[in-house]
């Protein structure tokens, strides 16, 4: 008699490894540039500084891009008084903002916040894409001497307190003084980038 004996054994294995997700970022950032011109004609001083970018502006930033249709819209610089040391927080908006008082437009220099023309070749079609008023900076004309300034915000509102506050930002190096006659050339330059 003979005995037949098998043994059969099959094996499978497989394994995967995943990115669990997929993140995309946004980055998003503003700088002011701040330049003092004398009477004269001569540079007193430049101040460049980074802002925040509060929650408001956030907000209006993606409605209007993601929910609007037709938009324009109307932007200004005013500035930030020095008469005391301004913190910002990111619920900051043009109506509340305890933390910082705004330099009175017609009192400390002629006319309303100023407005804010943004370049015709901007924003530009890259990586970051930026958006600035450097071709055409929003010029004060100070009154008073020994007015001090301590930084600038930009708002859709040219006056009152109706408006949205997009950021805000005071001099790196500290509050500044500008006298009667000086006029404030602030630049405003916003970037997004896929970060």
């Amino acid at each position: 008699m003979s005995t037949e004996n098998s043994k059969a054994q099959d094996l499978v294995s497989a394994s995967l490894i995943a990115n669990k997700g997929t993140a995309e970022h946004v980055g998003a950032g503003g700088v002011y540039t701040a330049t003092c011109v004398g009477p004269d004609g001569q540079v007193k001083w430049t101040e460049t500084f980074h802002n925040l970018v509060v929650n408001q502006g956030l907000q209006d930033m993606n409605s209007k891009y993601f929910k609007g249709s037709g938009y324009t819209a109307g932007w200004y610089i005013g500035l930030v008084s020095g008469a005391s040391s301004p913190t910002y927080a990111a619920a900051d908006t043009l109506a509340s903002h305890a933390g910082w008082t705004e330099l009175v437009p017609g009192t400390a220099y002629t006319g309303n916040r100023i407005a804010a023309v943004f370049n015709s070749s901007s924003p530009t079609l890259a990586d970051p894409s930026v958006v600035t008023n450097s071709d055409a900076p929003s010029a004060f004309p100070m009154l008073v001497n020994s007015t001090v300034v301590a930084g600038a915000f930009l708002t859709s509102a040219a006056t009152g307190t109706s408006g949205i506050l997009f950021s805000v930002g005071s001099f790196s190096g500290g509050n500044k003084s500008v006298d009667a006659g000086d006029t404030l050339n602030v630049t405003y330059t916003f970037e997004l980038n896929a970060a």
